[in-house]
């Protein structure tokens, strides 16, 4: 059954979303992982290579605790980690696919300057 909106819970559910997702490496992170393949810890360094191994392991794990990153670790050395989107996680791409082409309707849409 699907769940009825008035505008007030509403806003608030979209912002509690966005703020799942904020942040200047979160989203980065989830579009190298929009593809479906499993990338390991190494692999996203060199996919995103200005962010500090520090905050890729913040990020990641925040994304792991919100539900739309799984993480498998493998018992050998050096230790190796993947990281892939859960169903959830997965689910989001249609979503910031329609915003990405909802932003790119701007330009169309603008009215034109008026002259004076």
């Amino acid at each position: 059954m699907s769940k009825v909106y008035t505008p007030d819970t509403a806003a608030t559910g979209v912002e509690e979303v966005l703020k799942l997702i904020e942040g200047r490496w979160k989203l980065l992170i989830l579009f190298h992982l929009f593809d479906g393949k499993v990338q390991r810890y190494s692999d996203l360094e060199k996919l995103i290579p200005k962010i500090s191994q520090k905050m890729l392991s913040q990020q990641l794990r925040q994304l792991e605790a919100d539900g739309m990153v799984s993480r498998k670790v493998y018992p050998q050395v050096p230790p190796k980690v993947e990281y892939r989107l859960t169903d959830w996680g997965q689910a989001l791409c249609p979503a910031l696919d329609a915003m990405l082409k909802w932003a790119d309707k701007r330009e169309e849409l603008k009215p034109p300057l008026e002259s004076s």
